[in-house]
């Protein structure tokens, strides 16, 4: 290979590899697992999976979890 192919190479996969990095830091994103869960992947290296009454009775309790997030903020670690 020549060194102009060589440039060519790296450009490219450096061009793929900001792609890739992108799409892990766009955001969160929702699947429906084999069993028939919600899977919700971006939260940390493997996907949260729960059946749709345990999202429902866990989204059905949002003011409490701000609530205690709020309160409980002094004892909370963040991740950077």
């Amino acid at each position: 290979m020549s060194d102009e192919d060589l440039k060519a190479e790296i450009e490219k996969l450096r061009a793929e590899n900001d792609q890739l990095k992108t799409k892990a830091v766009r955001g969160l994103s929702l699947k429906v697992s084999e069993k028939g869960a919600v899977s919700l992947y971006g939260v940390g290296r493997f996907p949260v999976t729960l059946y749709k009454e345990q999202w429902v009775k866990i989204l059905g309790m949002k003011g409490e979890i701000e609530t205690f997030l709020r309160d409980n903020d002094h004892l909370l670690k963040t991740k950077e």
